[in-house]
C-alpha cells in the first residue's frame, strides 16, 4: 500500500486514520503472503472461508460503508462486487454467499484492494474535521472488522491445510524462548458488587456496552489455562466415552462426529501429535490445550470437579491485569507454555487461547444497538453462542481488551479456544 507523503498536508485531520488504515490493511496482506495461488480458493468446510474471500469482503466493507457514502463522484470498482462480497450471514460468522467460486481471480481481488485503498487515502487526505466526525465511526468499525478477519484468515488457513494429506506448512516454527513448567494456584475473589462492560473512550463493539453493575458471588479462578498434559489425562481416562460428563447436545456431537480428542490431535504409533501452522508436531504437554469446543471444555471441567467461569468472573479477575501476552504480533501463531512460575499471578489471560465461559452471548442490560446495516456488524446477539474471553495467539494486540466478548457456537473447534477452570469458594 502507498503511504501518504509526509508534507504539510499530511497533518490533515484524517492523517491519524490514514496511518491506522494503512497499517491494518498491510497486515492482512502480510498474513496472506505465504499462500500459493491454490490456497486462496480452498474451503474445506462450510464454516471456513477461502482466503480470497477475506481479502475481498473486508475491502467491500470500506467501499460500501465509507466510499459510497462520503466520497464525491466515487466510481465503483465493479458494480457486481457490491452484491458479490457481502456476508452470506452477518455477525461474527461471516460466510461467502452461495456461488462464490473461482472468479474473480486472486490478482483481480488484489487490484480491487489497491483501488479501494487509494480512494480511502485520498478521502482521508482531503476531508475536513466536520465530515471526519461522520466518517470515523464507519472507518473504525471497518478496521476492527478487518482485524477480526485477520484472525479468521489464519484460523481458516490452518483448517484448510489440516485436511490436506500432505499437511502443508504455513510458516516455519518460531521458538517461544523461555519455557517454565506449569505451577497452578487458585486465586480467590470475594463476593460483592462490581462493574463490567465498557463506556470508555475509543472504539468498542456494541456488545461490550454499557458498563453496568453486577453482584458477584465469591469464586476462585485457576492461575493459568488447562494444559495439553492435563487434558490428555481426561482423554486417557475415557472422558470421551462417559456420557455422564457431557451436556446432552455435547454428547450428541461426540457420537455424531466421532470425537476422541481435541481438533488437530492425532495418535501415531502410540504417541500424540498435533497439527500446527508449522506442520505436524509432537504434542507439547505444557502448552495450553487448544481447539476444544464449549462442550469439551464443559465436560473437562466436570471431570476435574470444577466448572467454567462466567464472563463476569473472567472480566473482574483480568480487568486489572496488564494486557500483554502471546498475541499475533509475537509471530508464534501457536499457544505457548507460561513464561512465569509465579503462582501469585494470573497468567496467560490475554493471548495464547480464547477461554470459554459459561455465559451465553446476550445483550447487557440497557444495551443500545447500532441501527441499520451498521448494526448487522456491531449488534448481533445470538443466545445459542457462548462467550469467550482474552484473545489468542492469532489475535491482533490492538483488538483486545478486558471487555471484549468473542462468541461461537458451542460445537465449534476451529478457533484457537481453550479452558480456564473456576469454582465457587468453599464455605
Amino acid at each position: 500500500m502507498e503511504y501518504a507523503k509526509r508534507t504539510e498536508a499530511s497533518f490533515a485531520p484524517g492523517r491519524w486514520l490514514q496511518e491506522k488504515y494503512a497499517l491494518i490493511r498491510a497486515t492482512t496482506e502480510r498474513l496472506a503472503d505465504p499462500l500459493k495461488a491454490e490456497d486462496y480458493v480452498v474451503q474445506a468446510m462450510g464454516e471456513v472461508c477461502p482466503p480470497k474471500w477475506h481479502l475481498a469482503h473486508t475491502t467491500w466493507f470500506f467501499e460500501a460503508f465509507v466510499l459510497q457514502r462520503y466520497m464525491e463522484r466515487y466510481e465503483l470498482y465493479d458494480h457486481s462486487y457490491i452484491s458479490l462480497f457481502p456476508s452470506g450471514l452477518f455477525g461474527d460468522f461471516h460466510a461467502p454467499p452461495q456461488g462464490f467460486g473461482l472468479r474473480p481471480t486472486v490478482e483481480e481481488i488484489y487490484r480491487y484492494r489497491q483501488y479501494v485503498d487509494r480512494s480511502i487515502m485520498e478521502l482521508l487526505g482531503t476531508v475536513d474535521e466536520e465530515r471526519l466526525v461522520w466518517i470515523t465511526p464507519y472507518l473504525e468499525l471497518g478496521l476492527n472488522h478487518e482485524q477480526r478477519h485477520q484472525e479468521r484468515l489464519v484460523a481458516d488457513i490452518k483448517y484448510n491445510y489440516s485436511v490436506d494429506p500432505l499437511k502443508p506448512v504455513y510458516r516455519e516454527r518460531k521458538e517461544t524462548g523461555l519455557r517454565v513448567l506449569p505451577y497452578l494456584t487458585w486465586h480467590r475473589f470475594e463476593e460483592g458488587q462490581a462493574e463490567i462492560g465498557n463506556d470508555g473512550p475509543g472504539f468498542v463493539f456494541d456488545n461490550e456496552r454499557p458498563r453496568h453493575k453486577v453482584w458477584q458471588g465469591g469464586y476462585q479462578l485457576a492461575s493459568q489455562p488447562v494444559t495439553n498434559g492435563e487434558y490428555l489425562q481426561f482423554v486417557e481416562d475415557g472422558g470421551y466415552k462417559q456420557s455422564r460428563l457431557w451436556l446432552a447436545e455435547g454428547w450428541e456431537c461426540v457420537q455424531k462426529h466421532g470425537w476422541e480428542a481435541p481438533l488437530y490431535w492425532e495418535k501415531r504409533d502410540g504417541d500424540w501429535w498435533n497439527f500446527t501452522l508449522s506442520g505436524m508436531q509432537e504434542l507439547e504437554l505444557d502448552e495450553p490445550v487448544c481447539h476444544v469446543s464449549y462442550y469439551e471444555a464443559d465436560a473437562y471441567a466436570r471431570w476435574a470437579g470444577r466448572r467454567l467461569p462466567t464472563e463476569a468472573e473472567w472480566e473482574i479477575a483480568f480487568a486489572p491485569v496488564r494486557m500483554e501476552g502471546n498475541l499475533a504480533e509475537s509471530g508464534f501463531f501457536h499457544p505457548a507454555p507460561p513464561s512465569s512460575s509465579h503462582g501469585e499471578l494470573l497468567l496467560q489471560g490475554y493471548g495464547d487461547v480464547w477461554e470459554w465461559t459459561m455465559s451465553p452471548h446476550l445483550p447487557y442490560p440497557g444495551n443500545k444497538r447500532s441501527k441499520g446495516l451498521l448494526g448487522e456488524y456491531n449488534s448481533k446477539y445470538m443466545s445459542n453462542r457462548m462467550v469467550l474471553r482474552g484473545g489468542s495467539c492469532i489475535t491482533p494486540a490492538g483488538h483486545i481488551r478486558p471487555t471484549f466478548r468473542h462468541y461461537l457456537l458451542p460445537e465449534q473447534r476451529w478457533q484457537f479456544s481453550g479452558i480456564r477452570l473456576a469454582d465457587d469458594l468453599e464455605e
